[in-house]
């Protein structure tokens, strides 16, 4: 096995894949490096990278309506970035900076949705990978609101907004 075959194989998204789709994606992955601060991709720009972080912290932030950046997440090593590769227009939705020097492997994502396309078994091992983080970040996000509604609650400011629709999902 190639040392990217070896770093793919043990990253917690791709574990578990088939031998000849590793080799596959070994042969598209590409190593980036990012500095402390270094901005990786800006809300609309074009989406065509998917990274699997390696080594350090992103911090992942949307702006709001004034321009002001809303931290999202913050994504560590195991985790991966950037799915707007997926979904047309193939623009990115957030912000993403490095929070102190990253490493990450990443691929083109024309060339994933190229080889998804090509071969029905590694497209649907993507989709259901990517559909599990996305779930697993949706529900972090719920989390988010709902402790968010609990803090305006107790200062009695949720009586005044539509936070009091939001309920705890079962």
């Amino acid at each position: 096995m190639t040392t990217h075959e070896l770093l793919l194989a043990n990253h917690p998204f791709l574990r578990g894949l088939p031998p000849i789709h590793l080799d596959a994606l070994a042969n598209a992955a590409m190593r980036r490096n990012f500095t402390a601060d270094e901005l990786i991709f800006r809300e609309g720009d074009p989406a065509n990278r998917f990274y699997l972080i390696q080594r350090g912290h992103v911090q992942v932030d949307w702006r709001d309506a004034n321009g002001e950046l809303v931290p999202v997440e913050r994504l560590g090593p195991g985790e991966t970035l950037g799915w707007s590769w997926l979904f047309p227009p193939y623009h990115t939705h957030f912000e993403a900076r490095a929070v102190e020097p990253v490493e990450a492997i990443f691929f083109y994502g024309t060339h994933l949705r190229e080889f998804a396309e090509r071969d029905a078994e590694f497209g649907q091992a993507l989709m259901a990978r990517a559909a599990n983080v996305m779930l697993q970040r949706l529900q972090a996000a719920h989390r988010e609101v709902l402790a968010l509604r609990r803090e305006l609650a107790a200062t009695g400011a949720a009586s005044t907004t539509r936070w009091n629709e939001f309920r705890p999902v079962n």
